[in-house]
């Protein structure tokens, strides 16, 4: 049986956590008996035959460039970015429609929203969301709920995120971080300097305005959870892990490229609501979330292997569906030292691959031998005709 390949697709490979990631990749699918490679839709040579990809040595424990035939089957690690890479990663998929992707691309935050909002099983999971308009706008959101986020339609990784708290007196605390995950001090400001503070920020059309859940531990600090819920070996959903997070001193988020820390889902369930019936239940509540998420994502957007969902849970044990990620990273795992997730979080995008390429093998081979019965046939049509 020939080797299939996974051409493993990124924007740049220069991101040190990805490739890492990508080695890691590339060591367990030759332990599959699959050939991976990494590549950027520039490598792709101008005649369109074949890729200068970057390829790892497992032997010598280094990465070279070389010249190979298109891959049978990509896993598209391509994050959303303002510029011209991200743009030739969307010809690429338009161009090179009949190769065989793991993943497809899905919508932005403000329209996946939309669209599961349109589902009654998971509509009472979704904070109230809405598109920033003007700041009149968001002082109507901000005196409905105590706390309410501002967060870039298309970010990521906790980039650019403002969180507004109502306090008592009827001032408001505005936090957050900028673009490039720096903290921004916290500033107490009247409703009518609202405007002013905002006026740096290009938020109209490009912003959500989204309900805080109350998601502070005892110490002040924020936290979530990270589910990654993959297709394993036999093309089946399956949650993988989850883990909480909690974000440093001052941060209004937990994700640990921000300096966020990682524990274990069990141990952060039972430290804030203290009994551990409680907390399983809770875990049963995040795991079927994921399950409804994951099923309702694919059979509208179309096949995908993965996703890493962020879940907040509320001081009543209530989880809210915070953001989803298709193309999630799974180091939290690593770090909260729970080693058999996160080799199983490695493998299981190879496994489905694996079963993916089986699955497309045995229809091209069923169709072949329908194409060879319908030839004897044909003939013997023609041999009643000619009697």
């Amino acid at each position: 049986m020939a080797q299939p390949t996974l051409g493993i697709m990124t924007i740049a490979i220069r991101d040190m956590e990805e490739r890492s990631y990508f080695r890691k990749l590339i060591i367990q699918a030759n332990k599959l008996g699959m050939k991976a490679i990494v590549f950027t839709p520039q490598d792709v040579d101008a005649q369109g035959n074949r890729i200068n990809a970057h390829l790892y040595d497992i032997s010598a424990g280094k990465w070279t460039r070389g010249w190979t035939p298109f891959p049978t089957l990509i896993y598209d690690r391509c994050r959303y970015k303002e510029n011209e890479q991200f743009r030739q990663f969307r010809r690429f998929r338009e161009t090179y429609t009949r190769l065989i992707y793991l993943n497809r691309p899905i919508a932005n935050k403000w329209g996946m929203y939309q669209f599961l909002a349109k589902s009654s099983r998971i509509r009472p999971y979704l904070p109230d969301t809405r598109v920033y308009s003007d700041t009149a706008m968001l002082l109507d959101v901000a005196q409905r709920y105590r706390l309410v986020y501002l967060k870039p339609i298309n970010g990521t990784g906790g980039r650019g995120i403002l969180r507004i708290e109502k306090q008592r007196s009827g001032r408001l605390l505005v936090q957050g971080r900028e673009l490039n995950r720096r903290i921004i001090a916290p500033k107490l400001v009247s409703p009518k300097q609202l405007p002013s503070v905002l006026s740096g920020w290009s938020l109209k059309g490009r912003y959500l305005v989204q309900q805080g859940i109350l998601n502070r531990l005892p110490d002040g600090r924020v936290h979530d959870y990270r589910l990654l819920i993959q297709k394993n070996g036999s093309g089946e959903w399956e949650v993988t892990g989850c883990a909480g997070r909690i974000g440093p001193r001052q941060s209004i988020t937990s994700n640990l490229h921000g300096g966020g820390q990682a524990v274990s889902m069990a141990e952060l369930l039972e430290r804030r609501y203290g009994d551990p019936e409680k907390a399983d239940a809770i875990r049963k509540d995040v795991y079927n979330l994921g399950y409804e998420v994951a099923r309702a994502v694919e059979d509208h957007y179309g096949k995908l292997c993965e996703l890493g969902i962020d879940i907040a849970v509320d001081p009543d044990g209530h989880p809210w569906l915070l953001e989803l990620n298709p193309k999630p990273a799974r180091e939290v795992f690593n770090r909260i030292g729970e080693k058999e997730t996160y080799e199983k979080a490695i493998s299981r995008p190879l496994e489905y691959a694996l079963w993916l390429y089986n699955q497309h093998r045995a229809s091209g081979e069923a169709e072949t031998r329908k194409k060879i019965r319908a030839v004897p046939a044909a003939r013997s049509r023609r041999r009643l005709k000619l009697r």
